[in-house]
């Protein structure tokens, strides 16, 4: 694999309005960008402000279009349980999952509509055909201090396969996150971080 190679990466970030899912992807962005990437991204997202679907596609390294094509995303980043299954058709067959465990109820289910499945069978589906880490980062990040920071685990998270160096991460994460959360979130990163490693 050539140096380029090694330097391509597609992302794609997934999760329920209010999540923090937009905040990740600046994050890695303006990382990727200090660290001389060339990155194209973009957002797509319906009722994000009322717990309805976010994606983000983040494109490290590649010439193309800023939307990840289906089965084109080496990575799925995913804040909630069922935004991963929802949207497994933009990951390559033998990708990686990087999954919090933590579901979001939607109106749906509470309403008596629908049931939400166990996230034990959304594992076992998804591990049929990808590398799936999954935890429950809403966890690790109220051990860090603030369950807010969720989402600044699970870059800590996928932080180990992104073309970035950490520490730029890290720069990234201290100039995005309001200042009185910078311990905070430089914490829930490191913790997503070693809970992948770990794994």
């Amino acid at each position: 694999m050539s140096q380029a190679e090694q330097k391509k990466l597609d992302l794609l970030i997934t999760g329920v309005g209010g999540q923090g899912a937009i905040l990740a992807s600046d994050i890695i962005g303006k990382a990727a960008v200090t660290a001389g990437l060339p990155i194209r991204a973009a957002e797509t997202h319906g009722m994000a402000q009322r717990g309805g679907s976010v994606v983000n596609h983040i494109r490290v390294g590649n010439n193309y279009g800023s939307m990840i094509p289906k089965k084109g995303a080496d990575l799925l980043l995913a804040l909630e349980p069922m935004e991963a299954v929802r949207y497994l058709d933009f990951l390559k067959d033998g990708g990686i999952v990087i999954m919090n465990t933590q579901p979001i109820i939607p109106v749906t289910v509470t309403s008596g509509l629908t049931k939400y499945p166990e996230v034990s069978d959304i594992l076992d589906f998804l591990s049929e055909k990808y590398i799936v880490k999954a935890f429950n980062a809403d966890d690790l990040a109220y051990e860090a201090g603030n369950r807010l920071a969720m989402n600044v685990v699970m870059v800590g998270a996928v932080s180990g396969y992104l073309p970035i160096p950490k520490e730029t991460l890290l720069e990234s994460v201290k100039a995005l996150v309001p200042q009185k959360t910078i311990e905070v979130n430089l914490r829930a990163f490191e913790a997503g971080r070693q809970k992948v490693e770990e794994s």
